[in-house]
């Protein structure tokens, strides 16, 4: 059984930070990428950024330069520092972690609502 597990999400003012986490749990085997998607209401599910194993990383234009994302592979875990916050990145966020046999699993997501 695959359990993911976020947490960090809640409400902000426009310019605040939150910090996203993401633990990873059961039988995952060679996990390749961690990533974080988004949806907002009534839009599709969006990439927001995401980080292999081999330490590349590559974000949405739309949040490069203020979010960061980051893993501990010991703790199979991925976070996302999220800076500069604008009302436009309300949304559920999701976490994804894909393994070498493409396996794909997502957590259950959490609720990010920046406030103008």
């Amino acid at each position: 059984q695959v359990q993911l597990v976020e947490s960090g999400g809640g409400l902000v003012q426009a310019g605040g930070s939150l910090r996203l986490s993401c633990a990873a749990s059961g039988s995952i085997f060679r996990i390749n990428s961690m990533a974080w998607y988004r949806q907002a209401p009534g839009n599709q599910r969006e990439l927001v950024a995401a980080a292999t194993s081999g330490g590349s990383t590559n974000y949405a234009d739309s949040v490069k330069g203020r979010f960061t994302i980051a893993r501990d592979n010991a703790k199979n875990t991925v976070y996302l520092q999220m800076n500069s916050l604008k009302p436009e990145d309300t949304a559920v966020y999701y976490c994804n972690v894909l393994n070498y046999y493409g396996y794909s699993y997502w957590g259950q997501g959490t609720q990010v609502t920046v406030s103008s």
